[in-house]
């Protein structure tokens, strides 16, 4: 994990600049990507500042530092940041956003010669009875400056909330929620959009009426990438597992239904996870370990199995379930 002492503030030197995150593949099966970061807070930050400075969600910044207030973090408070990325299941093309994660993918086509590369963003995802569509859809439309035409059932909920909205369609400009960027999917008729926002501190939360919103300086840098056409793949997987260099990763994200609803991760989920990334390998697994982590579901990446060593000339039970073979091993150390 990287540490790092800033000398300054996010807030001063302009709080509304969010910081996509470009990463370049080695190799084309490259699956980790990052690096976490411990930093060190000044007077003047709030979380949800630090939060769009390292591309995160608020949310997702908040989870992995319990008991911080998050507009009055104070100095001197250590802060995990987390940047270190399991690479979602499936082609790495086009755009892929995995809704628990609360996270957008875009592998940019690499020229001819040119290096692999993905670009993260953090985003948010459609609330409870306004779930946001899973599969595969793509891009028809790219919208500079969109009008918002709220739909009677979106005007329904903010009069029910006190919060009645104007009548007529909402042009551009500070009162309009898809900012100055919109992409127009196929899913749902066209009724879906990934869009910016004029609320930023919200990126990262289960609170849009089923489309993806993204901080306003990320959809700037995003949609002149995307050509119309560009897939995009909509999915809910929140646990990655990753088998790298001897060691069993884990990241697990609070999971959400079709509504958007969080639940309780499933450990016969992650056993079928497991048996698909060990494979016919002998691993040692710590099964606590493994479901503090899934319980904690922060995001954070951890390492919950090692490769275990075998004598001379024995070999590791063909027939034998993955997790069945890691569970009849020595739990592996906890990792620091």
């Amino acid at each position: 994990m990287k540490t790092s002492s800033r000398l300054f503030s996010f807030v001063l030197l302009g709080s509304a600049c969010a910081n996509a995150t470009t990463y370049t593949l080695s190799k084309p099966d490259d699956i980790v990507v990052g690096e976490d970061q411990t930093i060190q807070t000044v007077y003047q930050d709030t979380l949800y500042d630090l939060a769009r400075a390292y591309s995160l969600g608020s949310e997702e910044l908040i989870r992995v530092n319990p008991g911080v207030d998050p507009w009055l973090p104070g100095a001197g408070k250590m802060l995990t940041v987390p940047g270190r990325h399991i690479l979602p299941p499936g082609p790495h093309e086009g755009i892929v956003v995995n809704l628990p994660e609360h996270r957008l993918y875009y592998y940019p086509k690499p020229k001819r010669g040119g290096p692999i590369q993905v670009i993260t963003y953090p985003v948010s995802i459609g609330k409870m009875d306004w779930r946001t569509p899973l599969g595969v859809t793509h891009v028809t439309q790219k919208i500079k400056d969109p009008v918002w035409y709220p739909p009677e059932s979106v005007r329904k909920e903010h009069a029910e909330s006190g919060d009645p909205l104007p009548p007529g369609p909402v042009k551009a400009g500070p009162d309009n929620p898809l900012g100055a960027y919109a992409m127009r999917l196929a899913a749902g008729n066209g009724t879906y959009l990934i869009h910016g926002t004029n609320n930023p501190i919200a990126v990262g939360l289960a609170v849009t009426h089923g489309c993806i919103r993204m901080y306003p300086d990320d959809v700037a840098s995003l949609f002149p990438l995307i050509p119309v056409g560009t897939p995009v793949r909509l999915i809910n997987d929140p646990v990655k597992v990753a088998w790298i260099d001897g060691e069993l990763l884990l990241e697990a994200h609070p999971p959400v239904d079709a509504q958007g609803q969080s639940f309780e991760p499933d450990i016969d989920q992650f056993s079928e996870l497991l048996k698909s990334a060990v494979g016919d390998t002998t691993v040692a697994i710590h099964w606590d370990y493994a479901r503090e982590v899934l319980q904690k579901a922060d995001g954070v990446i951890a390492t919950v199995g090692l490769e275990a060593d075998l004598p001379a000339g024995e070999s590791a039970p063909a027939a034998a379930p993955a997790a069945q073979t890691a569970a009849a091993q020595t739990a592996a150390t906890k990792p620091k």
